[in-house]
């Protein structure tokens, strides 16, 4: 089922299609189809080349450098982005801290922050997770104490993405510990290079770095990096964990993902028809396909709620569940097709002993390490049963 675009949205998606032949680069482009890592600077290039069109923070307010897009505009260009093998915008600036400034930060704020997100001369990461707070995050035990001018931060955050190459972090942190638990926590901007900031990495199953511990001793922070009021932060935290919550839904790249899925299936065979002419497997394709385009829709009217200003509420959670779910089946899928050529998930592994001939289909190269990776897609950003809970409190009044 495709949407039905006004000629105006579709001389849109044409100038967005010209514009990604023109600008995304096609060694970046591969990579992101491969499902291969990208590196910091293809990351940089990408947000470079979108800021250069003034197309990065597609959902900014124009008056703070977004493009002033409609939803439908945000979705067609999500859409095709993903298509042509687009990089996933790095969130954690742009898409998370942006919008939470712009709500709660104060003007000196707002003019300092965000022209140096849209720029890339800041690069965030984001300090929730801690060991003992996940996906009950207001357990969080990293204390910030006043004492004139600074704050002095101790405790530990966790999981913290690409936290490696971030010179900022945005923490939440416990200004009042006799307070109850979401009454006593605060929003702060941390300078990644202050004494007292240490980095561990956390290696993942597939072999790479894309996680991290993040340690504070006595770190101190100038009370001008709160952001909203002290101990008022769990405001801050709820309005950007909608925009996350949302943004993990990744209905764009679960199109992308479904496109692939289609080839692999039409390309590998089975008792000598092509995959996707065996009756089970045809059927969890289909099942997977409706699932999407529902959630496409969904998605689009959650976009349109929150155009003027609002914030999702419910309806983030419900993406979110859906989103991770139909993302998971489609990797499950692609690797399930793949056979015993997944079984290397080490990509090197692939063609060790075989010169520059891979083994098996070229898609089975990255299937079970995409896979593996994106088991976390339903637990970050609050784990998918919390998510239920969420969806049962505000629209079941349970």
């Amino acid at each position: 089922m495709d949407l039905n675009f006004t000629p105006e949205e579709e001389a849109f998606r044409a100038e967005v299609q010209a514009f990604l032949k023109e600008r995304l680069p096609q060694r970046i482009a591969h990579k992101v189809k491969a499902g291969q890592r990208l590196t910091k600077a293809d990351q940089d290039e990408w947000h470079a080349i979108l800021n250069e069109r003034g197309w990065y923070a597609n959902h900014w307010p124009q008056a703070w450098g977004g493009p002033g897009w409609t939803p439908v505009q945000k979705f067609i260009f999500d859409h095709e982005c993903a298509l042509a093998g687009g990089p996933r915008i790095v969130p954690f600036g742009v898409n998370m801290l942006g919008p939470v400034l712009i709500k709660y930060g104060n003007e000196a704020q707002k003019r300092y922050w965000l022209p140096r997100i849209l720029s890339g001369e800041d690069w965030w990461c984001q300090g929730y997770s801690e060991p003992g707070a996940g996906s009950d995050l207001a357990s969080l035990k990293t204390t910030a104490v006043r004492q004139g001018d600074h704050y002095i931060v101790n405790g530990q955050k966790t999981w913290t993405t690409q936290g490696q190459h971030a010179n900022m972090i945005f923490c939440l942190v416990r200004t009042d510990r006799e307070a109850k638990p979401q009454e006593g926590i605060s929003f702060l901007l941390v300078d990644m290079k202050s004494p007292g900031v240490e980095l561990r990495p956390i290696r993942t199953l597939d072999g790479d770095r894309e996680v991290n511990e993040v340690f504070f001793t006595d770190v101190k922070v100038p009370v001008e990096n709160l952001v909203g009021e002290e101990n008022k932060g769990w405001t801050c935290a709820k309005y950007l964990l909608t925009y996350e919550r949302t943004g993990i839904a990744g209905v764009g790249f679960s199109m992308a993902a479904l496109e692939k899925l289609k080839v692999v299936a039409s390309k590998v065979h089975r008792n000598g028809k092509p995959l996707s002419q065996d009756p089970l497997f045809a059927t969890r394709m289909a099942k997977v396909e409706i699932d999407l385009e529902n959630m496409k829709t969904t998605n689009l009217r959650v976009i349109a709620a929150v155009a003027g200003g609002g914030v999702p509420g419910a309806e983030s959670s419900m993406l979110k569940i859906r989103g991770t779910e139909i993302r998971q089946e489609i990797l499950s899928l692609i690797r399930r097709a793949m056979g015993p050529y997944a079984l290397p998930y080490i990509e090197e592994a692939q063609y060790e002993g075989y010169a520059d001939e891979p083994v098996g289909p070229k898609e089975a190269a990255t299937a079970a390490a995409n896979y593996f990776n994106y088991r976390k897609l339903s637990i970050f950003g609050g784990s998918n049963e919390i998510q239920k809970n969420i969806i049962s409190k505000m629209i079941l009044g349970l």
